[in-house]
């Protein structure tokens, strides 16, 4: 009885209600089509950003192979030229056995001295905590680091190994960190990216 009521009363009022109809109506289908347009909008981007992540992923991977088809000695001398390619200068290549540590040596754009322990490892290894242990104890007090780099061909220090290193402010670079260094970061940017970055709060010589 309600609907029939209904029914007979929106046709009774048929010229007052239609056009309310209508954009109530219309008002759907824009509303629809802005949704949907929106959820398309959301799906394209998200694609192209996981696009995006895996390309950049895959690029480090292609320069990662060059790097990995390096000697360590050969590995040394790489990262002490993307260094120099930063600015570093008076970079120095130890290049022997017994050297503490400090495999590359060098002075950083604003002054501060860069020592540098470069593991060249197989990529499923990961960095132990002696490795770092060794690095920390000669770093700074055996070769007066600001900054002291730890860099290598693996994906992971061990989770003992990164603590250590956040705790005494050792900048860890990964492989994915080396990978993209290698394809054009700076290296300042990448300072920050583990420990606090800053090296020793003591000026520059």
């Amino acid at each position: 009885m309600a609907a029939v009521a209904a029914a007979v009363w929106v046709a009774a009022n048929w010229a007052a209600v239609w056009p309310v109809l209508a954009a109530v109506l219309a008002a759907a289908v824009v509303g629809g089509g802005g949704w949907a347009l929106w959820r398309a909008h959301r799906l394209a981007v998200g694609e192209d950003r996981q696009w995006r992540a895996q390309e950049e992923v895959r690029a480090r991977e292609l320069s990662m192979a060059e790097v990995d088809a390096l000697s360590w000695q050969e590995f040394e001398h790489c990262v002490a030229d993307l260094c120099r390619r930063d600015g570093c200068t008076n970079v120095v290549v130890s290049g022997r056995s017994g050297d503490l540590g400090a495999d590359v040596i060098g002075r950083l754009a604003d002054g501060r001295k860069l020592v540098v322990q470069c593991k060249k490892y197989a990529p499923h290894r990961s960095v132990s905590s002696q490795d770092m242990q060794k690095f920390v104890g000669t770093a700074r007090l055996e070769h007066g680091a600001d900054v002291a780099l730890f860099v290598t061909t693996c994906r992971a220090f061990t989770r003992a190994a990164l603590g250590l290193a956040q705790r005494q402010d050792i900048v860890a670079l990964q492989r994915d960190l080396l990978g993209s260094w290698v394809k054009g970061a700076h290296l300042d940017t990448l300072i920050p990216l583990s420990g606090s970055g800053g090296g020793t709060r003591r000026p520059p010589a």
